[in-house]
């Protein structure tokens, strides 16, 4: 097999464009894999679509046809097939070579393979790839299906008569930023006798072995007669079969004794083991390879009934594992942006946050491998959606048969990799059919249980039977049960945020909560980049811009109501909005997490946003972290300790996600805000053994304040420790925030040492205020009069630091709790 990428000397030009279109030149340069809003955006003929409001100005680029021109040279290579493979096209296309169409595509989500030898000539080609807009091929898609396509839809555009990400169209959190062209790379392969077609790997375990078994399917070039050979090498084991000539599937399997064994992240190492499978010809000769990087583990969904309603907990070599995590959504609306070094960065984020898993939400993309090939690495576990979300979807052609074929492939791709644990048929689809007023609209036309309920449940046995499939986020597990059933299978929280306050949290123990989550602002320093000095301001209409949530701005005070007064100026309203967003959400995870093992999974909405927004994400469209960000750090900890009320009382409750037993001394004291002592209970040793949690009644004469305005609880526990107050912040009477602060410089940044001379709540440091490239280790800490904290910040100097003002830097609670004076 030879290979050729065809990645340079690509241009760009328009086909078609709406009346309003600005003029642009007859042959752009374009970068492949890329997109046209990227080439248009180097070549300087539309400005930055996330600044300001530059995306309403630019709705013309999705709204165009597009072609791509290639003039290459080829050699004449000598061999008996020659391909051109397209591992990425968004969305509806048309190939031509030399004249000769090559086929259409209609799917962001797929492949494509054509044979190209009879149409390459010697020397000179050209390869032309036109795109439809991705609005003219919905209406295309939408006149084949008739009244079929006359069905429910959340969100403007056609994204669920066709097959591209849905997001592009624009989300809650997401620009309408319509994307087209060659997004992933364009390869000329020419082979002889044989090649390597699909591949299916079954890595799992069974009893002491790593079993490694491939189901292969084999192309044939010619009718010849000579056979093949398959060879698999693993772990030093090495396996090989013969394939007859025309033979298309063959298996071959390679097992290991006591392999070492992968696990998520907190519960051991991530073991990958290098797999090697190779296609040779009856002399030997290497015709073809394939090589992937590959863990043993077994993984399954236990369901279980109970006397509560049933199970939904992810059992990972046999444990069962409390899943600690975030939805993930594409990390740029323009995909090829995202590196392999973004994708490390962010999944390293998610990791050092304590993180366990990622939920690949199902109105984005099936990640590229580098993803999961990074998520593997980290220990961090995959659910992956397949891609509907929040739609209706028809069941009718031409849209079934590309979901099944996007499917197989999906499920195919991803199988290797060891990270990926489940599957799920969708986004808060079958939620909206029973609860969304879908069904007096729809009648009895398809919508897309069929795919949930039958297709995807049936492709997955068949093509990935080592995993778990379940067919909706949220699902009861029957269609006769409620869908966002509290006592059955997995549910979403949108209430919070939408209608209530975050205390509801406390109304609901759900089996597994795959989603809930709590708006704010992004970081200082990535607003400023997106929006200019003079419409900082929270309704300015830049910054409304960036707010795609309905009524958003209108929440984010909402849900301040008796927690804090409403902020005075943009800096409160940043910083006291970011506060109530990560108090919320640490507020919900720590309930549930003290609730397992009813309650096994938390995943929050969201890791990461795609561009500069207001939106629910803990690390914002730079990568740059929120206070979210360290709120989750503390609540995902392993050792978690966490006040919760119990009965008619108070209890502390150690949650102990570590691989061996928690033993240590615990005290709980009750203090005022001068930090007078005011009771204390202790208890020599609480054992909390492991994956478990213990309960701890606090003594009515400790949880009881004389004054609950003016005092407080702290509950230690070995390394975790709990704060708890009695009232909302309104009515708490805090002390004007007093501290000393010294720096010392070191190498790559300074550590800031603050000793408090008051109470201080939540003390955070806003250092990309000074740097945009600073960072803290840790934000929303507690102190004592008396106690100090020495942080670490990387990215600036002492010098800068110093004479930065602070006043906008340095924020506590304290300060923005007591409603403003006039």
């Amino acid at each position: 097999m030879k290979r050729q990428t065809l990645d340079t000397g690509w241009t760009i030009s328009r086909l078609r464009a709406p009346s309003s279109a600005p003029a642009l030149p007859n042959s752009i340069p374009a970068t492949v894999p890329g997109n046209v809003h990227l080439d248009l955006m180097a070549a300087q003929l539309i400005t930055d679509p996330y600044l300001d409001v530059n995306e309403i100005s630019q709705d013309w680029v999705g709204r165009s046809a597009w072609r791509y021109r290639l003039a290459f040279d080829w050699d004449g290579e000598d061999a008996e097939r020659i391909d051109l493979s397209c591992l990425g096209l968004d969305t509806a296309a048309r190939l031509e070579l030399n004249g000769t169409v090559l086929g259409e595509t209609r799917n962001m989500h797929r492949s494509y393979r054509f044979g190209i030898g009879d149409h390459l000539k010697s020397g000179r080609n050209e390869l032309i790839v036109d795109f439809q807009s991705a609005y003219e091929h919905g209406e295309e898609v939408r006149r084949q299906l008739g009244s079929a396509a006359d069905i429910p839809q959340n969100y403007p555009g056609p994204s669920n008569l066709i097959r591209k990400m849905a997001c592009n169209f624009g989300w809650d959190w997401g620009p309408t930023v319509v994307t087209s062209g060659i997004w992933k790379p364009v390869v000329i392969e020419s082979w002889s006798k044989a090649r390597l077609g699909s591949i299916r790997p079954e890595i799992t375990l069974q009893g002491s072995q790593g079993v490694a078994r491939l189901h292969v399917e084999i192309e044939w070039a010619d009718k010849g007669t000579d056979s093949v050979a398959l060879v698999l090498s693993i772990g030093g084991k090495r396996a090989e079969v013969r394939v007859a000539q025309g033979e298309t599937h063959a298996l071959i399997e390679c097992r290991i004794d006591n392999p070492q064994v992968w696990w998520p992240h907190g519960m051991g190492g991530q073991p990958l083991y290098d797999l090697d499978l190779q296609l040779l010809g009856s002399d030997g000769t290497a015709l073809d390879g394939w090589k992937r990087r590959v863990g043993f583990r077994s993984v399954r969904l236990d369901t279980t009934p109970d006397e509560i309603g049933s199970a939904f907990t992810l059992v990972v070599n046999d444990v069962p594992v409390f899943a600690r995590g975030a939805n993930w959504i594409p990390d740029d609306c323009f995909l090829p942006r995202v590196t392999r070094e973004r994708y490390r960065e962010r999944i390293a984020q998610a990791r050092d946050a304590n993180m366990n898993m990622l939920r690949v939400w199902g109105g984005g993309i099936y990640e590229t491998d580098t993803f999961y090939e990074e998520c593997d690495a980290a220990g961090i576990m995959v659910w992956q959606d397949f891609l509907f979300a929040c739609a209706t979807y028809p069941e009718e052609e031409p849209v079934y048969s590309e979901v099944e074929a996007e499917a197989r492939e999906a499920i195919t791709r991803l199988m290797p990799y060891a990270s990926l644990v489940i599957w799920n048929g969708n986004n808060e689809n079958i939620w909206g059919y029973f609860d969304w007023g879908w069904q007096d609209v729809l009648g009895n036309r398809p919508w897309g249980a069929g795919y949930y309920l039958d297709l995807l449940p049936k492709l997955v046995a068949e093509i990935d039977p080592t995993r778990p499939y379940w067919p909706g986020s949220p699902y009861s597990g029957s269609m006769e049960i409620a869908p966002n059933a509290d006592e059955h299978g997995c549910k979403h929280i949108w209430d919070v945020w939408n209608e209530v306050g975050y205390e509801t949290y406390r109304n609901y123990i759900p089996r597994f909560c795959s989603e809930f989550g709590w708006q704010a602002p992004p970081t200082f320093a990535t607003l400023a980049q997106s929006i200019r000095e003079k419409d900082r301001a929270p309704a300015s209409p830049s910054v409304m811009h960036h707010q795609k949530a309905t009524g958003g701005n209108d929440k984010l005070l909402q849900g301040l109501e008796g927690w804090f007064p409403h902020p005075q100026n943009f800096d409160d309203w940043l910083f006291v909005t970011q506060l109530n967003q990560a108090r919320a959400i640490s507020y919900g995870i720590d309930h549930m997490r003290s609730h397992r093992p009813t309650c096994m999974g938390t995943i929050v909405w969201q890791l990461n946003d795609c561009w500069p927004v207001t939106s629910w994400a803990a690390i914002d469209g730079a990568g740059r972290k929120k206070p979210l960000w360290y709120a989750l750090k503390h609540s995902y900890a392993p050792h978690l300790l966490t006040i919760q009320p119990r009965g008619n009382g108070l209890a502390a409750v150690a949650v102990n996600d570590a691989t061996l037993f928690w033993r240590v001394p615990f005290t709980v004291e009750r203090f005022d805000f001068t930090g007078k002592l005011l009771a204390r209970h202790h208890v020599w040793r609480i054992l909390c053994d492991r994956f478990e949690n213990t309960d701890i009644d606090i003594p009515t004469e400790v949880a009881t304040p004389g004054d609950p305005r003016h005092e407080y609880l702290r509950a230690r526990l070995g390394d975790a420790e709990a704060w708890w107050f009695f009232e909302k912040d309104m009515k708490l009477q805090y002390p004007q925030p007093r501290f000393d602060i010294e720096t010392i410089q070191t190498t790559g940044g300074i550590t800031a040492t603050i000793t408090a001379q008051s109470l201080l709540r939540d003390v955070c440091l806003f250092v990309d205020r000074i740097n945009p490239n600073a960072e803290v280790d840790d934000m929303l800490v507690n102190l004592a009069p008396g106690e100090s904290r020495t942080f670490k910040i990387k990215g600036i100097s002492k010098e800068a630091f110093d004479d930065a003002d602070l006043s906008a830097i340095l924020r506590t609670a304290n300060q923005v709790a007591e409603r403003p004076h006039h």
